[in-house]
């Protein structure tokens, strides 16, 4: 018996050829001002010299951190990545995360507290969140093609889609924890569902926020990496050059590079996310 094969990947396709041909208009405008928006960006890091932007690094570190040992840290790591002659493609990969994560918040944690309020929308996004959780990486990258080409506004488009997840889903479940004891106190005293979401939930949930915030991060700077295949350079375009040209050692000094970007974000976000004084 022959089972007629259902069509999805040809329906995918036709799908995304209507979108690029018939909103061609939006990604363009989308593109423009995406591209824009991260010149400006690393133009004003790569004007920045290299001493003074670990200095300003190193103060941030030691102000939200406390800690002597990771400041420390990432004054050493970022002289190493200076000297290994790997500068301006961290910088290029900061400013691709620092947008990317932007973005990717600016849409993640609306819809997470859309999600918290209304269990419609929760029906809705929750399953949605688990397929995007769960695609594998590299199919993020085939949508970004035809609607932005190659380059780094595919690349941010990718990584905004990747990074997303994480914010909206500890968004919502910060909120949902809130104790509701705490809510019909609240509720006792005259608030409206919105002075109870900011005055409130929001402040209670702020830590669990602010995880979903350094994973964003987290995924952003993987993602971009993996984003050098269609053109993010950066330090994943290094270490994607290294691959072609067989060159091991370049390789691994990117893959350092990324390594302390890694530590010096994640070290200074748990500690933001931990409401350390």
């Amino acid at each position: 018996m022959n089972v007629p094969r259902i069509p999805v990947g040809e329906v995918i396709e036709t799908s995304i050829d209507f979108l690029v041909e018939h909103f061609s208009f939006a990604t363009k405008a989308f593109s423009a001002v995406l591209e824009a928006g991260l010149d400006v960006v690393e133009g004003a890091m790569r004007t920045c010299p290299p001493w003074l932007f670990i200095a300003i690094v190193a103060a941030i570190t030691l102000r939200l951190t406390k800690s002597k040992r990771t400041t420390i840290f990432s004054i050493a790591g970022l002289l190493l990545i200076w000297n290994m002659g790997l500068w301006k493609a961290t910088v290029s990969t900061i400013a691709l995360v620092i947008v990317s994560t932007l973005l990717a918040l600016m849409f993640g944690i609306p819809i997470g507290i859309l999600a918290a309020m209304n269990k419609h929308v929760n029906k809705v996004v929750m399953p949605v969140l688990d397929v995007m959780q769960t695609m594998p990486a590299f199919v993020y990258l085939i949508p970004a093609i035809p609607f932005f080409g190659l380059g780094k506004v595919a690349a941010i488009f990718s990584t905004i889609i990747f990074a997303m997840p994480p914010s909206i889903r500890l968004t919502c479940l910060g909120i949902k924890q809130v104790p509701e004891e705490l809510v019909e106190c609240a509720e006792a005293f005259g608030s409206n569902r919105w002075q109870r979401l900011f005055k409130l939930e929001l402040p209670i949930a702020t830590p669990t926020i602010m995880a979903g915030v350094n994973q964003t991060v987290m995924l952003a700077l993987s993602m971009v990496v993996i984003a050098a295949m269609i053109g993010a350079k950066g330090l994943g375009g290094e270490v994607w050059k290294a691959i072609q040209r067989l060159q091991m050692g370049k390789g691994f000094e990117a893959g350092i590079g990324i390594v302390i970007v890694a530590m010096i974000m994640d070290r200074v976000l748990q500690n933001i996310g931990s409401g350390k004084k």
